[in-house]
């Protein structure tokens, strides 16, 4: 992957408009990007992965607010590696919990879905039977 991309080579390959990739610079998610003579920002490979981790925090459903204290601590370099481990580590707890309400959410659907295919198959099965539609239970 070439270096030194324009902001539209990045946000055609990174799937974030323009205007959301200058908005997380400014947020203080992505650190000053380099500028070329003319003054358009140019991102380094560096720049990208750190914005495909972005994207991937994101996808955790991880707040504005914690991804601005994550990179803030990562510009502090390696002596913040025991809090960016730590926060890291309290949202993966959160992130399994959800993935967990989330599977709960979706045997209720199970249950509820396969309870309206008896009802439906005992419907059949009366219409079939007397060829008369069975009253909705």
């Amino acid at each position: 992957m070439e270096s030194h991309l324009s902001i539209n080579e990045v946000a055609a390959r990174t799937g974030l408009s323009a205007h959301t990739l200058r908005y997380y610079e400014r947020a203080g998610l992505i650190a000053p990007v380099a500028r070329a003579p003319g003054g358009q920002r140019r991102y380094a490979t560096s720049d990208l992965e750190w914005i495909g981790f972005l994207l991937r925090l994101r996808e955790t459903r991880m707040s504005i607010g914690h991804m601005q204290v994550f990179a803030r601590l990562r510009g502090e370099g390696t002596g913040s590696t025991p809090e960016r481990r730590q926060m890291l580590e309290s949202h993966l707890v959160e992130v399994e919990a959800s993935i967990e309400a989330m599977q709960r959410a979706a045997r209720a659907l199970q249950a509820k879905i396969e309870h309206y295919r008896t009802i439906e198959a005992s419907l059949q099965t009366a219409t079939q039977t007397t060829g008369r539609k069975a009253p909705c239970p």
